[in-house]
């Protein structure tokens, strides 16, 4: 492990946002999902390509709050702008698990 000081964490700008399209992405390398997700007003909209589809599917994350990080320079994923990174974390099997607020809260909350 690798530590860093506490000014390293606040360059990582972690928001909390709304799904609001989802799509399949079946061009990418490694099976992904297209993400619209709202980060609220300060924020707005970003789009995001996630490899997540070991336990999602487009039609269940419409409206699932999930956290991004918001400062990352855009990159090109296939023909897919990806503006965001979600996070989340692996499982015993290789899958994301996203990491995802236990309750609901204002689009653009940063985490702490």
């Amino acid at each position: 492990m690798r530590e860093i000081t506490y000014d390293d964490f606040l360059k990582v700008d972690i928001r909390v946002g709304t799904v609001i399209r989802a799509e399949p992405y079946p061009e990418a390398r490694k099976p992904a999902i297209k993400l619209w997700v709202d980060f609220g007003p300060e924020i707005g909209e970003k789009k995001s390509s996630a490899q997540i589809t070991a336990h999602y599917d487009p039609e269940t994350l419409v409206g699932k709050q999930v956290m991004g990080v918001v400062n990352f320079p855009r990159r090109q994923i296939g023909r897919f702008m990806s503006e965001c990174l979600i996070v989340g974390f692996t499982d015993e099997e290789g899958g994301v698990v996203l990491a995802v607020p236990d309750q609901n809260v204002p689009n653009g909350g940063k985490l702490h």
